[in-house]
């Protein structure tokens, strides 16, 4: 129970920041609601995908979630994939990994800023490859979203 409660307030958390982060790159306003649907998605997919495989694997399939909804959205909505894509995937960035990294170089503790630096390393080619993974996937299979019933 405690982890649920949890969870519910990091995808909130997730929320929120998505849709401040799409704020600040200019998102359209109707689209702040999506995005931050779309960033807690991610998210979500993140904490619990954790449970039971790796942190990279979790990573990798947060990322997908994220630019799998961006893609049907963006088909949906009639703009661009970076107007969901860029915001949606804000919470799966390893920033704080990357302080860390930098701090423990600061503190001259080099093994310790090595072992932050490849996992965050690690964080961002799970976040490339699951990208590349979904913009691989034709077109033709996000048309169906695009159909708004009138």
């Amino acid at each position: 129970m405690d982890f649920l409660l949890r969870c519910l307030a990091e995808c909130a958390a997730a929320f929120i920041g998505t849709a401040a982060f799409a704020l600040l790159f200019s998102v359209p306003k109707k689209y702040y609601f999506f995005g931050g649907g779309i960033g807690a998605a991610g998210w979500l997919t993140y904490r619990l995908l954790g449970l039971v495989c790796g942190r990279i694997i979790a990573v990798f399939l947060g990322t997908v979630a994220v630019i799998l909804l961006s893609r049907l959205l963006a088909v949906r909505e009639k703009c661009p994939v970076t107007e969901f894509m860029v915001p949606g995937l804000f919470p799966l960035v390893p920033g704080a990994g990357i302080y860390w990294t930098v701090y423990e170089l600061v503190m001259e503790n080099p093994s310790a800023a090595s072992q932050r630096g490849f996992e965050s390393f690690q964080d961002v080619i799970a976040i490339v490859l699951g990208i590349i993974v979904v913009f691989e996937l034709p077109q033709k299979l996000f048309h169906f979203a695009g159909r708004k019933k009138e």
